[in-house]
């Protein structure tokens, strides 16, 4: 069965760019495009009216997204569908059969639409598919430029192997290179002894360490997809400033995430979150295999 990709929308100039952010990457992998719409209070742009009137107005709303796409892609396979339900349980539901999951996102602040606040974490953090989260500014045009799929890899090479592969996948389907970002901070003992960072720097440093690990975990992606161009970024820091450095030569960053759960439910990492938040391109949180 061919996964397609799906866009949730609800009207609004970001979920509209996440509609055709996600036609053209499903042209490129060759797979269907589902538009769909799940959500428990009224949409966007709707402050009152009747039932019967929302309704029409969302049945119309999905039907005039999957139009554009259609018409801008004759050839793309284009389903819509009003689905009867809670958000989070809605579009999780839908992770689970989906290639990837593109969401509206607003500027440099929470996810937009029916994503507010722990309702968008909940979906990001416990989805089974990456989740695609798109700017209303983005454009197709940064893709030709020349920039690259960004992915953060951090830990043992299966750490990340997930996102490796998402990145690897959307670069191979664009033309495009992948520009692999490790960053790494010194150990609290070294941070705080001179003479460790003395012995550190004459057995060459923790930095050659941290460039073998990338090349190790970036080893089978460079066999599987011998065509595409790779840079290999190894950098002290954060993780999220260092990937986020990055952003100017970024058509998309790619970030893997673990779900932290607490007393208030699903959470995800400090990484996926500075990323999503800041990021002026659009992002893909992948989760762990």
């Amino acid at each position: 069965m061919t996964h397609p990709i799906t866009v949730g929308v609800d009207g609004s100039p970001e979920s509209r760019a996440a509609a055709a952010w996600a036609a053209r990457e499903a042209v490129r992998r060759g797979v269907p495009l589902r538009v769909m719409y799940a959500w428990h209070w009224p949409p966007h742009g709707m402050v009152d009216g009747g039932g019967d009137q929302q309704a029409r107005w969302v049945r119309e709303m999905v039907r005039d997204v999957a139009r554009t796409v259609a018409d801008a892609h004759p050839d793309l396979p284009v389903t819509d569908e009003v689905v009867d339900g809670a958000a989070v349980e809605a579009l999780l539901g839908e992770t689970a059969g989906a290639r990837a999951l593109a969401l509206g996102s607003r500027g440099h602040g929470a996810v937009v639409g029916f994503l507010l606040g722990s309702v968008g974490q909940q979906v990001i953090a416990e989805a089974g598919c990456p989740v695609v989260l798109v700017r209303a500014d983005d454009r197709a045009a940064p893709e030709a430029a020349g920039r690259q799929i960004v992915v953060g890899q951090q830990g043992e090479p299966d750490d990340s192997a997930a996102a490796l592969e998402f990145a690897f996948e959307t670069a191979a389907a664009r033309g495009a290179g992948v520009r692999a970002v490790r960053a790494w901070n010194l150990p609290p003992v070294f941070a705080y002894s001179p003479g460790s960072l003395k012995l550190l720097d004459e057995s060459g440093g923790l930095e050659p360490y941290e460039t073998e690990a990338l090349a190790e975990a970036l080893r089978p992606w460079r066999e599987r997809f011998p065509d595409v161009p790779v840079t290999a970024h190894v950098e002290m820091g954060s993780a999220g400033q260092v990937l986020l450095a990055q952003a100017p030569r970024a058509q998309l960053i790619v970030v893997g995430r673990r779900a932290h759960r607490s007393a208030l439910g699903a959470r995800i990492g400090s990484v996926a979150h500075a990323v999503i938040h800041h990021a002026p391109c659009p992002v893909a949180v992948v989760p762990h295999a």
